[in-house]
């Protein structure tokens, strides 16, 4: 069942948000998404929340005409599940509160919030949230999703930091979950997504960190690419925590050490980021840097808001897009294999460009949060692999997507069936019951499902089917 679009639909008189239709000024502006692809169809009605009571009179409304609801928050999926079309779409987006205590290190942020955001208020206290890496990701939907990025080694994934939730239930109800509070409830929204709720406010426990941290970029050849990949597990391995590494097979930027005949081909780049003992960080690039001959080392110190900020550059807003993603044990020489043998083969057009990502795990992310503590999976997980490709035009939304099937079969035989939900996009229903971890984890995440959301109106996501009666 889908919203009229008629601009007399009996709306709640008492929503004093924005109420968004098309044809509306505002309505082109207001469904913009990361995923340009969600452009081309639109939803039937934007309900812009200006705080909890609005959010709670759109799901009761949604609720009493069994109308599915579709949430944005930063709206840096890469589904485009927050914007789907004839869809009516619960808009956090100007729900931006933030407030640090600097007693407690405890920082609370609104669902409208993005990361950039969040980092910038918790640096005037000299504090950091373990989250993502482009600044424009909104945090609802990254913490939900379970949150990685440059501090996973050190202090763990966003969820293993996040305190509490409070959310608003699909009846209307406001609740708080945590750990003595809706235990329940809080173990399924810490990866679970947004399958049992809005949530309109998060509480994380931050980390003293910066201002100055060490990062950049290591730049290799693609011919030494299998052989600096080949050595990175046993480096990491011995690696401190405060080392996160990013190893990501990418075009070649136009930097001028680099020939010009090389811009636009492959190389690969490894994307330190040291958090640790800034006397130490010398050894610890230099040690990084001997795995391979740089043809640039462009690692230096710089504050922490850039250096968390210096993907934004490969993450632009709006591209036609798809992401393909999973968990891997380790980096055999057979998974190298096939990756390289992508990159080599991937569509390559004026405007676009595709990237395949690894990201190092281990360290706190890996060993210290029991894999049942929470719905977010991480057991046997060595290293993450992303695959994205951004392009310009529908014209050649087939051509990617046919790459994108390409590595998502090559890489089955070497992934494990966990996986990272935020950085991929859907496989379907057998993926979705297992990239959860085990069978017991999944129905359990149903079990909270049926008793938040039975009727499976909040649909539009990485949909946990709600336990229905034998």
């Amino acid at each position: 069942m889908t919203v009229s679009a008629d601009p007399h639909t009996d709306f709640p008189a008492d929503f004093r948000g924005a109420v968004l239709r098309p044809g509306d000024e505002r309505y082109d502006s207001a469904r913009v998404l990361y995923q340009g692809r969600a452009a081309d169809e639109g939803p039937a009605l934007i309900a812009r929340c200006a705080d909890e009571d609005d959010v709670a009179t759109v799901l009761r409304h949604a609720s009493a005409h069994g109308i599915p609801v579709a949430v944005r928050g930063g709206g840096h999926g890469s589904d485009g599940y927050a914007m789907p079309g004839g869809a009516l779409v619960v808009d956090l987006s100007e729900m931006k509160a933030i407030t640090v205590d600097p007693e407690t290190g405890v920082v609370r942020a609104q669902p409208g919030v993005l990361l950039g955001e969040l980092d910038a208020a918790a640096q005037e206290h000299g504090l950091a949230v373990p989250a993502g890496t482009v600044s424009s990701t909104g945090v609802a939907g990254l913490t939900l999703g379970g949150g990685i990025g440059h501090l996973m080694r050190r202090f763990g994934a966003t969820v293993d930091n996040l305190l509490a939730c409070e959310m608003v239930a699909m009846d209307g109800r406001r609740v708080r979950a945590d750990e003595a509070e809706n235990p329940e409830l809080f173990w399924a929204l810490r990866g679970g997504g947004g399958n049992f709720g809005v949530v309109t406010a998060f509480e994380y426990r931050a980390h003293p960190l910066g201002p100055d941290v060490v990062a950049g970029q290591l730049i290799f050849p693609f011919d030494q690419a299998g052989d600096v990949l080949a050595r990175l597990p046993a480096h990491m391995a011995d690696a401190p925590r405060e080392l996160g590494l990013l190893a990501s097979i990418a075009p070649a930027p136009a930097l001028p050490m680099l020939p010009p005949e090389a811009h636009g081909k492959p190389v690969l780049v490894l994307v330190p980021v040291y958090t640790g003992d800034l006397a130490l960080a010398d050894e610890v690039i230099e040690s990084l840097a001997a795995l391979g001959r740089p043809v640039a080392n462009l690692v230096a110190k710089t504050p922490w808001l850039k250096a968390n900020s210096m993907l934004d550059a490969i993450a632009p807003y709006g591209k036609r897009m798809n992401l393909r993603g999973g968990y891997l044990p380790d980096l055999s020489a057979d998974t190298v294999d096939a990756l390289l043998r992508h990159a080599a083969t991937a569509p390559s057009n004026p405007g676009a460009a595709s990237v395949i990502n690894l990201w190092s795990m281990g360290g706190a992310i890996s060993e210290d949060v029991a894999e049942d503590a929470t719905a977010f999976s991480r057991e046997g997980a060595a290293w993450l692999w992303e695959a994205v490709s951004m392009w310009d035009g529908p014209e050649q939304d087939a051509q990617y997507e046919e790459s994108a099937k390409h590595i998502t079969e090559a890489m089955r035989p070497h992934a494990l069936a966990a996986g990272y939900t935020n950085l991929t996009d859907d496989l379907g229903e057998a993926w979705r019951r297992g990239v959860h971890g085990s069978e017991a984890k999944h129905r359990r995440l149903r079990a909270v499902k049926a008793a938040w959301d039975p009727a499976n109106l909040l649909r539009f996501n990485k949909n946990i089917a709600p336990t229905t009666a034998e």
